[in-house]
């Protein structure tokens, strides 16, 4: 278990390894990756159990993360490699020719880390509900975790594994939304807004709870608190508020950020804003 320091610190090196990804190879999306930092360092080195190597891809007797919104994926890279899943020297390869580090997650390539290809949004809560599932089945009684954007929600495909998982009571499943309120092509409520999302879940027959997903303490919290709802016949979801591109001040609240990579100006000052390095591959 990480102390909230241990785990800012953390946090600090996420950023500072999603900021260069971006930057080295002038493609992915900076926005959301370092809006869900804090998630998904707390995520991994206080909650989930799980085993990183040998890595198993069906992940029995383990806790189980399913990635949704695969264009965040630096972060879910830099996570993995400091979870101890792969050398963090590989997060260099990011995006480039033959690289397990796609700019989405893949499997084919055999990531350690990696149990589903995420590129196409939508999708990640069905798989996460059939893992859960089959967990259930198999009288395994660790957890399946689930993180979906909030544009992603526009996907119908979502209400259909929203229904289904709220009337079967997949109650091992922790699914959480990045409340950001940005999508690639605005806000989403110019776009296709959320109306009392809590209430739309709750009549869906699922456990609701909210959660500030930018400060580590109150993601701790949250979890837990999603875990102990657990097991009472419902799924859980939490709803997290984040600032996109959090950590970065001039890309913070702007859906401008979503899918471009800094330039070597914006670069070292994202950098100079998250000192705290636990060394950079």
């Amino acid at each position: 278990m990480k102390t909230a320091q241990e785990l800012r610190d953390i946090v600090s090196q996420v950023r500072r390894d999603i900021v260069r990804m971006v930057h080295a190879v002038q493609s992915g999306h900076p926005g959301g990756s370092l809006g869900c930092a804090e998630y998904f360092t707390v995520l991994y080195h206080n909650i989930m159990e799980y085993t990183p190597v040998p890595f198993s891809m069906e992940g029995k007797d383990e806790d189980v993360f399913i990635l949704s919104n695969g264009h965040i994926s630096p972060v879910f890279y830099s996570t993995l490699a400091h979870a101890g899943y792969f050398d963090k020297s590989e997060l260099a390869t990011f995006r480039k020719l033959d690289s397990r580090l796609q700019g989405h997650p893949a499997t084919e390539e055999g990531l350690p880390g990696i149990r589903i290809a995420s590129g196409s949004l939508g999708q990640g809560l069905s798989v996460a509900v059939g893992i859960a599932q089959s967990k259930k089945l198999n009288n395994d009684n660790r957890h399946v975790f689930v993180l979906m954007g909030d544009g992603e929600l526009q996907e119908g495909q979502n209400w259909e594994a929203i229904m289904y998982a709220g009337h079967n009571g997949v109650d091992n499943l922790i699914a959480t939304v990045d409340f950001n309120k940005q999508q690639i092509d605005g806000s989403t409520t110019d776009i296709m807004g959320f109306h009392e999302l809590r209430d739309k879940f709750e009549a869906f027959g699922w456990e609701v709870l909210d959660m500030n997903g930018n400060d580590v303490e109150a993601v701790e919290a949250g979890l837990n608190a999603a875990k102990a709802a657990s097991g009472k016949g419902k799924p859980v979801l939490i709803v997290m508020s984040t600032e996109m591109g959090n950590g970065v001040d001039f890309m913070m609240g702007s859906h401008e950020w979503h899918g471009i990579a800094p330039n070597d100006e914006q670069l070292q000052r994202a950098l100079d804003q998250n000192m705290v390095t636990l060394g950079d591959y």
